[in-house]
């Protein structure tokens, strides 16, 4: 019987991690941790076989360190916590879940949709300070009058148009890599950017975090909007500069924001976004369900055995690392 291997779990906010244990049964052992620093991790990972992270910094350092690690699993879709290219040069496969919370994030998005371009927040303030009638919400468009411009056109963003279908929008979407057939057979219509910032009465964001989406949303795209459009927010909180989004919120640049997502989380107690009847915001819960979580710790899991096995995973981020070529002679169940 060859020895375990170690998966360790950084971090995460999950109340039990059976269904990893269950996953990973009879190839490693599982330990939990909850990191926040790359200190920590290097502490309590350097000799993993396995990494499964949350939220937790896996940097260039943290990968320098790394003694044994034969991949590194996400929680979650977006990999911006994990520095891809140190991971690759070192022969490292990354795996994901990009089709985790497809349902969950899109639903969360429209409800923000229905509760900006209704006016929920607002009137419900109003009716707290003794305010009462439809007056208290004037203006408010028809939904189906609205322009819903999608930032990024990837699942959930493919999920959204769906679902907005229905409601009788024009929907229009900017997305460099996305196909104008795939597109248009979703009832949307792919547009350039300039073009999305000066049509919209709603802007949805579901761009990944990278150097080219980092505060895609500055001054100048603010200046663009209508001053009566809403931006929206479930994908990665810096694709806005908050700065710049203050500004325009204070400028009346734009009418509002709806947020789940933001640079710093948790948001400051006195973060200048807090207090507005004009901005919404969630604590970065558009991803939950009961169902969504089992999948993601099930999934995750899975795809870190798959690699462990030497198997090609299911969901890779890197694939031009092969797990076929990795040693797993020392440790393990094959």
């Amino acid at each position: 019987m060859k020895k375990p291997y170690l998966a360790v779990i950084t971090d995460c906010e999950f109340a039990s991690f059976d269904p990893e244990r269950k996953e990973l049964a009879g190839l490693a052992e599982v330990r939990k941790y909850s990191c926040r620093s790359e200190e920590e991790v290097i502490a309590v990972a350097a000799e993993a076989d396995a990494i499964l992270v949350q939220y937790a910094p896996i940097t260039r350092r943290v990968i320098g360190s790394l003694a044994n690690c034969r991949v590194i699993g996400r929680y979650g879709i977006g990999v911006d916590m994990i520095d891809l290219e140190a991971a690759t040069q070192r022969g490292i496969p990354v795996v994901n879940v990009p089709d985790y919370c497809v349902e969950e994030v899109s639903d969360h998005t429209l409800a923000l949709m229905l509760a900006a371009s209704r006016k929920i927040l607002h009137l419900h303030h109003c009716i707290a300070q003794g305010g009462w009638g439809y007056s208290l919400a004037v203006p408010v468009s028809r939904i189906s009058d609205l322009t819903v411009g999608l930032v990024a056109f990837g699942k959930i963003a493919r999920r959204v148009a769906e679902k907005l279908g229905p409601f009788g929008c024009r929907i229009i979407a900017n997305d460099p890599y996305a196909d104008a057939g795939t597109v248009l057979a979703l009832g949307a219509e792919l547009v350039d950017m300039k073009t999305l910032l000066k049509d919209s009465d709603i802007i949805s964001l579901h761009a990944p975090l990278t150097e080219q989406t980092r505060h895609l949303f500055d001054h100048d795209a603010f200046e663009r909007m209508k001053s009566t459009a809403w931006i929206i927010n479930t994908s990665r909180g810096a694709v806005i500069d908050e700065s710049a989004l203050v500004h325009a919120l204070d400028e009346g640049s734009i009418a509002g924001a709806a947020l789940d997502v933001l640079e710093e989380e948790p948001i400051p107690k006195h973060h200048p976004l807090i207090g507005r009847d004009n901005v919404l915001l969630t604590p970065h819960c558009a991803f939950y369900s009961v169902a969504s979580l089992l999948d993601l710790q099930i999934l995750t899991a899975r795809g870190v055995a798959q690699v462990l096995r030497g198997e090609r995973p299911d969901y890779p981020v890197n694939p031009e690392v092969d797990p076929s070529l990795l040693d797993t002679s020392g440790r393990g169940t094959r």
